[in-house]
């Protein structure tokens, strides 16, 4: 019987593979960070950012979730400790893909240690430089061996430059408006427009409850000051009706009066 493959060799149909789909890690199995001092800061970029950024509706603030920049490569990642995307929708993502996304961060920020410093300084920043990371800073909470102990970088044709230090040691982010202040331990954010520190989530707890407070005693003044206008409003009702009787009183009196002269004229 003839071979059907050389009758008919164009009917020969070879199967089409299907490439497996790829399943991408939303955890490296790392801390969060190093220590309280590292994951307090993290939690406060976090949390400040956030917060100043909340009726803007196409910016990320992440931290620590796995960024992956490589299609079809579930082993190449990065994991900033916090970073800031313009350009896409706030909802909270378990990793973030740079070809779904189609947005680099903007700004990266890295809190760094004595251990993460070669990274830090060296392949992660090559990295944000190559995704077009636009400003990176990378901050020593414990001024262990960064100094000075705040450091930015910012894209200028394509290669990172130094961003300068004011006499506090303080930078500005272009892209985040903001202030970049160490103090102690802490990378404190300000607001340049207002003037104020955004605060910590402890300090936000505080300034609402003093706000109840304040809100509370206001209520109360208010409640004695309508009490106080009630009763004087009661007083003086009375006052009056004491004033209508005795006028009632006069006039009958009078009336009297006039009646008994009628009537001793008319004897």
């Amino acid at each position: 019987m003839p071979n059907p493959s050389v009758l008919y060799p164009f009917e020969q149909v070879k199967p089409v593979a299907i490439p497996a789909e790829i399943d991408y890690p939303e955890s490296d199995g790392k801390p969060l960070g190093e220590t309280d001092l590292h994951v307090t800061v993290i939690l406060y970029l976090r949390q400040a950012l956030r917060h100043f950024f909340r009726q803007v509706d196409n910016i990320y603030v992440a931290a620590n979730n796995l960024f992956y920049y490589e299609e079809g490569n579930a082993q190449i990642f990065v994991s900033p400790d916090v970073y800031v995307v313009k350009g896409v929708p706030k909802h909270d993502r378990r990793i973030y893909k740079l070809w779904e996304e189609g947005a680099a961060p903007c700004v990266v920020f890295e809190i760094t240690s004595r251990s993460t410093r070669r990274e830090d300084l060296g392949d992660k920043r090559a990295l944000y430089e190559m995704l077009g990371v636009q400003e990176y800073f990378l901050f020593d909470p414990e001024g262990d061996y960064l100094k000075p102990q705040l450091q930015g970088f910012r894209l200028l044709d394509d290669f990172y430059t130094p961003i300068p230090h004011d006499p506090n040691g303080a930078v500005y982010s272009e892209e985040l408006d903001l202030v970049l202040r160490p103090e102690y331990h802490l990378l404190r954010l300000w607001d340049p427009e207002t003037g104020q520190a955004l605060p910590t989530l402890d300090e936000a707890v505080e300034e609402i409850a003093e706000a109840l407070e304040r809100a509370e005693a206001e209520a109360q003044r208010a409640e004695a000051e309508a009490q106080r206008a009630e009763a004087e409003a009661q007083r003086a009702q009375a006052e009056a009706q004491r004033a209508d009787s005795a006028e009632a009183q006069v006039a009958r009196m009078r009336a009297e009066l006039e009646e008994l002269r009628r009537r001793l004229a008319s004897k």
